[in-house]
């Protein structure tokens, strides 16, 4: 294969990442949505980090497509999603104890608690 038909197959230019933005932004979303009983933040980090393994794949399998930049977007969002996850993921499992062991009525009225006692 000589130069001229090499330079077929190379990109033209090279572009972002298809969802390296919504990894990020979900990223993001989940640090924030852990204060939300952790269920957004919990939905949020596991959509990133599969959509951050499918863009993963497609940057292993041809890098010179892709910009550095979009791909270290990526990155920054699954880390983002994995510090989310963890502290949804605890607050989660602290809420539902407290409902297994307080109930669902002292979520409604907390003040019930302070008054038994």
């Amino acid at each position: 294969m000589n130069q001229q038909d090499s330079s077929i197959f190379a990109p033209q230019s090279q572009r972002s990442l298809p969802n390296a933005s919504a990894v990020l932004a979900l990223g993001i979303i989940s640090i924030i949505g852990c204060c939300c009983y952790g269920v957004p933040g919990v939905v949020c980090s596991i959509v990133a980090l599969i959509l951050y393994s499918k863009d993963a794949q497609l940057y292993q399998a041809s890098p010179e497509w892709y910009t550095p930049s979009s791909y270290s977007n990526l990155r920054t969002g699954r880390i983002c999603a994995i510090v989310g996850l963890i502290p949804s993921i605890l607050f989660l499992v602290f809420w539902i104890f407290v409902m297994i062991t307080a109930g669902f009525g002292i979520l409604s009225n907390p003040q019930d608690i302070f008054n038994r006692i």
